[in-house]
């Protein structure tokens, strides 16, 4: 019996998955247990995360389903809409590189191998109502369903490794976006990840979001630092620019800039002073001034080849604005029910990240800024650029009438983004098993 709490979409998506299930297992496939992972929208914290730095986040009434059954042996065998994908658990990955949902598959597989022994594998199948590569983590969204549905086939909990690193829902989040990633995580050993230098923010956000909240996270390591009731009659709208936000691939070498720079600067600091900080948002905080002697350091100091001292300041000014002005700004603003003081921030959130972060594109620039002038209280860009989505806050009685004006001015500009797509949605909640 389906949770009174899912919604229609999840449980049509639950059937979706058990049917696929069926086909690719030969096996009735109606008792199989079912995961469903929500998508998330960042609302604020872009490029924060991996430097330990602050996010406002909710999930979206969308997501992944992932249907799964057990099997005897050590195979991963997973069906998408269009393919079915083997991977062995074991702790090395096959020998020739694989792209796509694949890399995701295998990535899981050895990774689990590798930090808790001999597994057993499982049927699965996965159907989903995320657009993808659409900056909602639809990636992050699949890979966890994947590790949620091994660690219930091998009851992982029960396990020393797991139990001596895993105390909490954060503590998991945080070790799904190490898999993700390639990191340690407490004593489980790291690899090659998908190859993305990324953060917790997806995962974090997945597990612990809570329905109608907005919830205020700091990372390395994941703090919970607030929540905050959405107001009525305020919903999120989401616009989808059609311009995939892959992280995987080609795009790898552009997202992964964001990041490496802000590593650059905690070296340096690091260097300079001899401090060892484990995190940039931890050195520029680490006393009253300290983000002036960053400053005053990349101004003056030698950076690494990769970037110029003006490169880095102004990710170090972005990410040190995002983090430690705006979002308590924003925060502190929505609990007051404030949208005018709420909307200027994230104004200045969006500025930042098309003038200093500079991975936006002319399509998520022209949503955020038509948003606003559609009446939006607010608008910005989210999750890894260089494409993806827009959310923007509206009353929720004006949402359709909103959707029809946002999505013809955007398809004036834009005729030949056919793949784009507009939704509402109210925060959800975190993931959980259908039952």
């Amino acid at each position: 019996m389906m949770d009174a709490m899912i919604s229609d979409g999840a449980k049509a998506l639950a059937a979706r998955a058990r049917a696929r299930l069926t086909d690719i297992s030969g096996r009735d496939a109606s008792s199989a247990a079912v995961w469903f992972v929500p998508g998330r929208i960042e609302v604020l914290g872009k490029h924060t995360d991996y430097a330990g730095g602050r996010s406002l986040l909710c999930t979206v009434e969308r997501g992944v389903c992932l249907a799964a059954l057990p099997r005897e042996d050590a195979v991963v065998r997973l069906g998408t809409r269009t393919s079915a994908i083997e991977a062995r658990l074991a702790p090395e990955r096959p020998a020739a590189a694989r792209s796509g949902p694949a890399i995701y598959v295998d990535t899981v597989a050895a990774r689990l191998a590798r930090n808790f022994g001999r597994l057993e594998g499982i049927d699965a199948a996965v159907a989903a109502d995320l657009p993808q590569a659409s900056g909602l983590s639809s990636s992050s969204a699949f890979l966890t369903a994947i590790v949620l549905a091994l660690a219930h086939r091998n009851q992982l909990h029960t396990r020393d490794a797991y139990v001596a690193n895993v105390r909490s829902r954060e503590d998991l989040a945080g070790y799904v976006s190490a898999i993700e990633g390639g990191g340690a995580f407490g004593t489980l050993a790291g690899d090659a990840g998908v190859g993305t230098m990324s953060g917790s923010e997806d995962h974090t956000a997945m597990f612990c979001c809570e329905r109608g909240r907005i919830s205020q996270y700091s990372f390395c390591p994941v703090r919970a630092e607030a929540t905050i009731a959405l107001p009525e009659p305020w919903t999120f709208v989401v616009g989808v620019s059609g311009i995939a936000a892959v992280k995987t691939g080609a795009a790898r070498d552009a997202y992964n800039r964001a990041a490496s720079a802000a590593a650059a600067v905690l070296e340096m600091w690091r260097a300079a002073t001899g401090r060892s900080d484990l995190s940039l948002a931890a050195a520029a905080t680490a006393f009253p001034g300290a983000d002036d002697e960053i400053r005053r350091l990349l101004r003056t100091g030698d950076p690494p080849s990769a970037f110029t001292r003006d490169a880095l300041l102004e990710r170090f000014e972005q990410f040190f604005e995002e983090s430690e002005r705006i979002i308590p700004k924003a925060a502190a603003a929505l609990a007051r029910g404030d949208t005018a003081a709420f909307g200027a921030a994230v104004d200045r959130s969006q500025h930042n990240v098309e003038t200093r972060l500079h991975n936006q594109v002319p399509e998520t620039i022209a949503l955020a800024r038509n948003a606003r002038r559609l009446g939006a209280a607010a608008a910005s860009a989210f999750g890894a650029g260089f494409g993806g989505s827009v959310w923007a806050l509206v009353r929720e009685p004006d949402a359709p009438a909103f959707i029809d004006a946002w999505r013809a001015s955007y398809r004036r500009e834009f005729p030949h983004r056919a793949a784009s797509e507009f939704f509402v949605s109210r925060p959800g909640g975190p993931l959980r098993e259908l039952r």
